[in-house]
């Protein structure tokens, strides 16, 4: 009888892990598919490379503005409600992009898929505070967060040769079945009766803390998916095949599941995760500098900044989760985190539009590249104020400078 208990245990630990990896991977593997897919859709959509920054900001653009309610709505309704709407969200998301024809369709399902994407966060880092016990938060925070990039894995490695047989709607479609099954049976981890609160619209304003961490994850946001959706352009004008480019892709987002599995823990155990934050941003800012020297000729600065990039930036999400579930002086965790979430996503939005009508300004790469250097140095200063102010208060407290 103990052994059944324990196999049971483990067996809703495994599923409760499978279904927030999940829930952080589905609503995200569209922009990656972007990412992957974007000469296809740049020619059979008929629109201008610099087109895909608003077919992103179609998505993150909601997605930013309704992350500012998502935690109140998570709360609201309840872990195990939210899960079923994330999912089923997602689900009509990738049944639209299917049925809807052109431009506008695209960007209906986009918007759709932005829905399930401002829960994302919310909802699954109530799930972890439900459910996960202490000593294991940041662990499971850093696994969930690297769902994201097993979205990115997965477009990279599979996509180019599903659309090559199927078209790029008919790759996506192979998600509906997962989404499907996630929706019937993903909620059921959750706990059946959680206490609810009165949802309320009022937007709550971020403290000094959460103010300096959501104008970090800003600069990270806008940066990776500049980065992301363009990569694949510029890799193509520099001579790479799309099969090149998607394994690119992939490489990235497996750098980034180790950066997120091993940097997240690792981070709880510095006195000031601030500092590691500030010096991933440094190496990002290398790694697209690298980047920008690619050539017809040379296109291993492509692979370095795409592993780079995922092995420096991608794993800050994940440690500014982190810190916000363990730190009380962030805020209330689910509302905390659809603020840090909306600042996420507005860099999300914003990114490849700027970074598009910057590099269509300037007639190249160039000066693009160089602008998003410039963002990750921001948030690197960021970084360092947050750090600063964390040790000020620990001081004055007479307290650890991290609260665990």
């Amino acid at each position: 009888m103990n052994q059944q208990h324990v196999n049971g245990s483990r067996a809703r630990r495994f599923w409760l892990r499978t279904v927030l990896v999940s829930a952080m991977a589905l609503p995200m593997l569209i922009f990656y598919a972007i990412g992957t897919l974007g000469p296809l859709l740049i020619s059979d959509l008929a629109v201008a490379p610099h087109g895909l920054g608003w077919l992103v900001m179609s998505a993150f653009g909601l997605a930013a503005l309704l992350s500012l309610w998502a935690g109140p709505l998570v709360n609201a309704l309840g872990s195990r409600r939210a899960l079923a709407l994330l999912f089923w969200a997602t689900l009509a998301g990738y049944g639209l992009l299917l049925c809807l024809p052109g431009v506008a369709g695209v960007i209906l399902a986009l918007a759709v898929c932005g829905v399930a994407q401002a829960l994302a966060n919310p909802v699954t880092n109530l799930l972890v505070l439900e459910c996960v016990e202490p000593a294991s938060k940041p662990a499971v925070v850093g696994l969930k967060q690297s769902g994201v990039q097993l979205s990115a894995l997965f477009s990279g490695l599979l996509l180019p040769s599903l659309a090559a047989a199927l078209g790029w709607r008919g790759a996506l479609a192979t998600l509906l079945v997962p989404a499907l099954a996630l929706a019937l049976w993903g909620p059921r981890v959750a706990p059946t009766a959680t206490p609810c609160k009165a949802l309320s619209l009022r937007i709550a304003r971020p403290n000094s803390r959460l103010a300096l961490l959501l104008s970090v994850q800003l600069c990270v946001g806008l940066v990776l998916s500049a980065f992301v959706t363009f990569l694949g352009v510029f890799a193509v004008r520099q001579g790479v095949s799309s099969v090149q480019t998607g394994a690119m892709v992939a490489g990235f987002g497996a750098m980034g599941m180790v950066a997120r599995t091993l940097l997240t823990p690792l981070g709880a155990r510095l006195r000031e995760e601030a500092w590691l934050l500030c010096g991933l941003l440094v190496l990002a800012s290398l790694a697209l500098g690298v980047t920008a020297q690619a050539t017809p000729e040379a296109h291993w600065p492509l692979w370095f900044g795409a592993l780079g990039m995922g092995l420096t930036a991608v794993a800050c999400n994940a440690i500014a989760m982190s810190m916000l579930l363990r730190d009380p002086a962030f805020g209330s965790p689910a509302p905390a985190s659809g603020l840090l979430s909306a600042g996420f996503f507005l860099g999300f939005a914003l990114g490849p539009l700027l970074f598009g009508l910057l590099e269509q300004a300037q007639g190249g790469f160039a000066s693009a590249w160089l602008s998003l250097i410039a963002v990750l140095l921001l948030g690197a200063g960021f970084s360092l104020r947050l750090g600063w102010v964390r040790r000020r208060a620990a001081r004055g407290c007479g307290m650890p400078a991290r609260v665990d």
